[in-house]
This record gives C-alpha cells, sequence and structure tokens, in this order.
C-alpha cells in the first residue's frame, strides 16, 4: 500500500527526515572516505599456521616468553587488533572464510578439515580475494599451503593406490616402507597430469607451494602442476612426533626443513619482479609454519632457549615475516603496501605446551584452551594490518573484527561494490583503518573444528553447547569482565541468551550476515546443541566428521 505524506503526521515525517538525512550523511561520509585511501601499489597477506593470539610478543608481553621482533616491527607500524578472529579453531575452514569473505559452515564442511587427496571446497565462479584483486589490475600470487582442495586426477579404481600407507596426525605411528611397480606405474601417471581446481583457478595468477607440508605428496606444486614426479614413500625417520603425519607419494631426498625457506625465496623473487615491473600485485603467503612438520632448521635450533622446537619455529617464522617486510623496503614499497599478517587458528596444544607454560609462556595469552576448540584459544589470532599511507602506526583496536572482513575491506578501498551473493559475511574494516571507534559488525560466528559454533554480539558469547554442571542448555560469557570464560551466565540471563540464539539462526537461514538479498546455503547447515547420537550410531560415525555434508533440500 503506498501512503502519501499528507496521511502522516507531521512529527513523523520530521523523524523519516530526519532518519533520511542521517543515512545520506553517512553514506556520503563512507564514500568521501574510500575516495580519500589512495589505491595500494602491493597488498601482501600473511597468514602463519597454528601461530597462537600469545605467540606475538606484543600481544601478550607478560606471558610470552618468544621473541618476535619483526611481528612487533609490524604492528608497531600498523594497528593491532586485540579482538580478531579466525572463523575456526582449525584450518581448511578459516583459509575459506578469509579468502570468499563468507563462513566456511555454509559450505559441506560442515566439521573437520580438507582431507588428503581431497576435493576443492571454494566452489567454481565463488570471488576470492585474489580474484577481486585480478579485477582491479594486481598481478596475483600464493606461495604457501593451500589446504582447500583439488580436484587431483585419481580415479576411484586408483584411490588404494594413494592411501593407506601408515602416519598418524601429529606424527609417529606405523608408516609403510616399500611400495610396489602398480604404485609407480599409478603414481608416474597422476603426477604427469595437470592438476585442477587450486589456486590458479580460484583467481591466482602464479602458485607455488607445498598442498599440506605434513601430508602427501611430498614435493613443491608450481602453477597446476607437480615439481618432479614422486616415486617413493618417505623415509621412515619423518615420521617422528610432530614432522610428518602421513606416508605417501615422496621426491627422493625431500626435505621439510627446506619448505620454509622456499617459500621465502619466492616472496622475495616476486615482490622484486613486481617492483622492476611496476606492475601492482597481490601475494598471498600462507606459511607452512609453526605448524606441523616441526622442520627447524639449524641457524634457529635451540634460539628460543625454551628447549622447544615449536618456539625455535615461531622465530624462524618471524624472521619469514622480517625477510617480506625488508624485501617491500628495499623496493621502495614499504609506505604504499597493505600488509596484513594473521594465523588461520591457535596453537596446537600437540606440540608440548605444558613444558611451555611451566616456563612462563602461554601460546593463546590470556585465554582459554587451544587449537580446535569454540573457546576463545581456538579462534582468537594474532592479526595486525599495516598501511603507512591511510593508518596512523602503533594503534590498537579492542573492536571485534573476523578475517572474513578482508574482503569487504578490499572492495572498499577499491571503491567497486561486491556482488550479492559474495563476501555474505564480510564487513568493512576500512572506517578503523582510518582511527574509527564505532564496531563495524556487532555479531560474529567462530567455531570449534568438530564443528561447535559460538555467537558474538559485543562482549557476549553464545556457546552452543549444554553445561551439565551448570545445568543449562548453551553457554553465555562475557568476555569483558571474564576472558577466561570461567562463569558461565546462561541461568542468569536467559533473556538474553534465547535472543542471541534466535538472532544466530536468522543469520543462518539469510544465508548472510550482511545487508542485502538473502542467499542459499550450499547444504542444510548443522544446528545445535546437537541430540545425543544412538551408541551404535555414534560408534559407526566415529572418525568421520570431515565428511562433506549432504546438499541442501529444505530450509536452511
Amino acid at each position: 500500500m503506498r501512503i502519501s505524506s499528507g496521511t502522516l503526521p507531521l512529527i513523523w515525517q520530521v523523524r523519516l527526515l530526519s532518519v533520511c538525512c542521517i543515512l545520506l550523511t553517512d553514506f556520503l561520509n563512507h564514500i568521501s572516505n574510500a575516495a580519500d585511501v589512495p589505491r595500494p601499489k602491493a597488498i601482501v597477506l600473511i597468514l602463519a599456521d597454528d601461530l597462537g593470539y600469545g605467540d606475538m610478543h606484543c600481544n601478550a608481553p607478560e606471558t610470552c616468553r618468544i621473541k618476535t621482533p619483526n611481528m612487533d616491527r609490524l604492528a608497531a607500524g600498523g594497528l593491532r587488533f586485540t579482538d580478531g578472529h579466525s572463523s575456526s579453531g582449525c584450518c581448511s575452514p578459516s583459509r575459506y572464510t578469509l579468502l570468499t569473505g563468507r563462513y566456511h559452515w555454509r559450505t559441506s564442511l560442515q566439521s573437520g578439515i580438507v582431507g588428503v587427496w581431497g576435493k576443492p571446497l571454494i566452489a567454481e565462479g565463488r570471488l576470492t580475494i585474489a580474484e577481486l584483486a585480478r579485477q582491479q589490475g594486481y598481478r596475483t600470487a600464493c606461495f604457501g599451503k593451500w589446504h582447500l582442495g583439488h580436484d587431483w586426477p585419481i580415479d576411484s579404481e586408483l584411490k588404494p593406490l594413494f592411501t593407506g600407507f601408515g602416519g598418524q596426525a601429529g606424527g609417529g605411528g606405523q608408516v609403510t616402507e616399500q611400495i610396489s611397480a602398480a604404485h609407480r606405474q599409478a603414481w608416474q601417471a597422476v603426477f604427469s597430469q595437470q592438476i585442477p581446481g587450486g589456486p590458479i583457478t580460484r583467481g591466482f595468477d602464479e602458485y607455488f607451494g607445498t598442498d599440506v607440508p605434513n601430508w602427501p605428496p611430498y614435493c613443491f606444486i608450481e602453477g597446476d602442476r607437480t615439481v618432479g614426479i614422486p616415486d617413493r614413500l618417505l623415509p621412515p625417520e619423518n615420521f617422528v612426533k610432530n614432522q610428518a603425519s602421513l606416508q605417501g607419494p615422496a621426491l627422493e631426498n625431500w626435505s621439510l626443513q627446506a619448505v620454509l625457506p622456499a617459500l621465502a625465496e619466492r616472496a622475495e623473487r616476486f615482490i622484486q619482479q613486481q617492483s622492476a615491473a611496476q606492475q601492482p600485485f597481490f601475494m598471498y603467503l600462507p606459511l607452512t609454519s609453526p605448524h606441523t612438520p616441526l622442520a627447524v632448521n639449524e641457524q634457529w635450533r635451540g634460539r628460543s632457549g625454551l628447549n622447544s622446537d615449536y618456539a625455535d619455529l615461531v622465530m624462524e617464522t618471524d624472521a619469514v615475516v622480517g625477510r617480506v617486510l625488508d624485501s617491500l623496503e628495499q623496493a621502495g614499497l614499504t609506505e604504499e603496501t597493505l600488509v596484513i599478517f594473521t594465523s588461520d587458528n591457535g596453537c596446537a596444544s600437540y606440540i608440548g605446551v605444558p613444558p611451555l607454560e611451566a616456563q612462563g609462556h602461554f601460546p593463546s595469552g590470556p585465554y582459554r584452551d587451544y587449537k580446535a576448540s569454540v573457546w576463545e584459544g581456538g579462534h582468537r589470532v594474532p592479526f595486525v594490518i599495516r598501511w603507512p599511507q591511510a593508518i596512523t602506526s602503533g594503534t590498537v583496536c579492542s573492536q571485534l573484527v573476523q578475517q572474513a572482513d578482508v574482503m569487504a575491506t578490499l572492495a572498499d578501498i577499491f571503491q567497486v561494490s561486491l556482488p550479492s551473493a559474495a563476501g555474505e559475511d564480510s564487513f568493512s574494516l576500512l572506517p578503523l583503518l582510518q582511527g574509527g571507534s564505532t564496531p563495524v559488525r556487532t555479531q560474529a560466528v567462530n567455531t570449534a573444528c568438530n564443528g561447535l559454533p559460538s555467537y558474538r554480539e559485543g562482549p557476549w558469547k553464545l556457546i552452543l553447547q549444554a553445561d551439565t554442571a551448570a545445568g543449562t542448555e548453551v553457554q553465555l560469557y562475557n568476555l569483558d569482565q571474564d576472558p577466561r570464560e570461567a562463569s558461565n551466565l546462561a541461568g542468569s540471563e536467559s533473556g538474553r541468551a534465547a535472543a542471541m540464539r534466535q538472532a544466530f539462526e536468522q543469520l543462518i537461514v539469510a544465508g548472510r550476515s550482511t545487508p542485502g538479498p538473502i542467499q542459499k546455503n550450499d547444504v542444510r547447515v548443522t544446528r545445535y546443541p546437537r541430540s545425543p547420537a544412538p551408541a551404535a550410531k555414534a560408534k559407526k560415525n566415529a572418525g568421520t566428521s570431515s565428511r562433506p555434508a549432504e546438499p541442501a533440500k529444505g530450509p536452511q
């Protein structure tokens, strides 16, 4: 029904006009702010692997015993977020969200990670931050750990020749040492082909790295081909604790220690080449460390003084960050480069956390738990942005932000609008980069690796899991007052918990958390709290947490 202005009381006409003026002013200010920002000549996104919030010294100086001078240098020159998050407490889901600006739990990956020889998680045609930058004339490159799947040319009948060689998560376990001529023949056939579905089909002009450094194939991948033909198994001495995890196809003399330096060298070379060509570039550097394999190079062994390979590898990782920053400086690009540094999730507890804590080093800083967890230590991560042209150096921001927000931030900087089916969960950080204090997002979702979600509204965090001790169906914490998440307030704040639960459900059904048209999730999203499975069914389903969910057929 159309309502003429004459049917509205004068006071409502005035209020409506006032609201319109405010919205128009905010919109014009937003456009003006974006227009005032110069376009960076280079964008560098460095993603550490399993680096805890408290492993970056400037985040928790009182409880960090590892020196990270280059990460600290980066933070001193830019903006450090203290409430920055990955979407998940583990690897593949966080990488998906970072690159697409869309929550991973809207895909088939309802829990777990992309498995060995897994299919691509990013759907063909979905906009990534790399493709967004490429559309704006940037040369795009990815150097490092992908772990988002490929269309490996392995037929079903050949699959048994690529799996079943032993090993276990975290390293160790019994491994096979011998293979047959049939294995070598199959590997020769597969690794001689192109490997579709990887980075160069998802927005990157070039790629060099390892799919997963502690999984096969134990070789580098350049573009869409392996560098060499893996034709043997990795020697069993590589499967000690926290080194290689799964046995499988490998190159002769493959070195776990050589991976990280090779990535650093390629990053340096790319910066030099693009500087010489005077072509703007976007470089995504997903490092393989300090995740396992804890393959510390000799010059870094013992450097932390903590008798910990992990702590030594954090320092070696920090040195790679320094090499990238130095390369930008040498190319004269420091002032005009937007650098983002973060981690895919928290520190993994299995790397030897108790001895570190006994020496006063707490990888999660003041927060609870570690990698894979829904608690803050699982997904609150280092998050720094340096951009001298637009950011005041040495600033700290306590606003809630997500890695998903990189997509909308770049679109804002480029002054382009995202398609309605892209960046559905991405909010622009540009106002915060320019010194603003108004929150850019009022809600966020973070999950454990097993899929258990938490929902944030300001300082309030809802965990959709029962607390049997407190007798509540869900858990609710106030992170401002209780950063260790020790006091469940779901009983005394039952109304707030119910409202947050409903808001989360609406966010699921809408297919997005940003304003815009309703979008479809790829599958029916798993709801929590989950009803306990019958004992027989639970036993049958044990260990299948990373199996893709069925496509959505009904309400999402």
